[in-house]
């Protein structure tokens, strides 16, 4: 066990997330870490999914890309390492909902001053979808070395959430096939499912990110915000920003900044692209170029969970505070 304090805080090591099966591929204690860390920030979505409980293996494909609202075909190839007796067996699409949390304690003196804290963040995750369906028919039992193959044909997720990190949550989606095995511990076999955003879902406005943030001009007060390029923005595109602010003040310098935000329990807010223009140049129109990095999350509100994405038009002001104007823009 690791021990050693953290400006008054103490870590002991000993702390651990968790995650259900499917998603348990990763040590439950990679999914904990000292005070003001972010466990799940080096962690991929992939290495989520425990590939099989180990008595088979298997191989999933699938036909085309999957998107939320979509249909998801392909087939399965299974593989006994040893023999299955289940009572059945399902073909599964399965959520994870997985989030960091901020945890405490303190032990106290018999006079109830407190003589120890530790602190630490955990991640935990639940499912929040586990749709089995009647079809493909998988065999409850299996003998060692067989073989079993099929195609399959199940409804994706009809709202979403899509496939997504957040930083300190995530959103993971996975194909299983699962057997329940009677005084026993289930098998299971299951491939990560990648579930992007479907562009025509936010068009629609459906769930909060549709609105203003597919609009080509957004005005606060004077100021005047475009998106010159397609909304929603594709993931590692760029965004034409021009933006127009008659009224603004004069400062040492301003920026046009795209801003990540989310609602995740230890979530922070994020700058993920900054141009700097000169103060001055906002009130006659400044025109820069934004750049969404390729692993963004796409916009999506579901799961308890939200991303969106501002335009942030901000001059620094000389010993006074910042003053800024904002507009949501549609990320997929």
């Amino acid at each position: 066990m690791v021990s050693f304090d953290l400006g008054g805080s103490f870590w002991s090591g000993s702390h651990s997330g968790s995650s259900p099966s499917p998603f348990d591929g990763v040590d439950e204690h990679r999914l904990a870490g000292p005070a003001g860390s972010h466990p799940l920030h080096a962690m991929s979505l992939d290495e989520l999914v425990r590939p099989s409980s180990g008595e088979a293996t298997a191989v999933f494909g699938i036909d085309k890309p999957a998107r939320v609202g979509e249909g998801i075909t392909g087939g399965v190839r299974i593989v006994a390492n040893q023999a299955i007796r289940g009572r059945g067996a399902a073909f599964r699409l399965v959520g994870l909902r997985l989030v960091e949390t901020k945890r405490s304690r303190e032990d106290r003196d018999s006079e109830g001053r407190v003589t120890h804290r530790e602190e630490w963040v955990e991640a935990n995750g639940t499912l929040f979808v586990h749709d089995a369906f009647r079809e493909p028919v998988i065999p409850p039992s299996l003998e060692p070395g067989q073989t079993f193959e099929t195609r399959f044909a199940v409804p994706g997720p009809p709202l979403g959430p899509p496939s997504a990190h957040l930083g300190e949550a995530i959103v993971a989606w996975a194909l299983e096939v699962r057997w329940d095995v009677p005084h026993g511990r289930d098998a299971s076999v299951a491939a990560p499912l990648p579930i992007a955003q479907h562009p025509d879902l936010l068009r629609a406005g459906v769930g909060k990110q549709g609105g203003q943030s597919l609009l080509d001009v957004v005005s606060v007060g004077d100021a005047r915000i475009a998106v010159a390029s397609p909304l929603p923005a594709p993931i590692g595109s760029d965004l034409l920003v021009d933006a127009l602010w008659p009224s603004a003040p004069g400062g040492r310098q301003a920026r046009i900044e795209l801003h990540r935000r989310n609602n995740a329990p230890n979530g922070v807010e994020g700058i993920i692209a900054s141009v700097q223009v000169p103060s001055d140049a906002l009130r006659g129109g400044a025109q820069v170029r934004l750049s969404v990095p390729a692993d963004s999350p796409p916009s999506f509100d579901g799961a308890d969970l939200e991303i969106g994405y501002v335009v942030r038009v901000l001059v620094d002001r000389r010993f006074l505070p910042d003053l800024a104007v904002e507009r949501p823009v549609a990320i997929a």
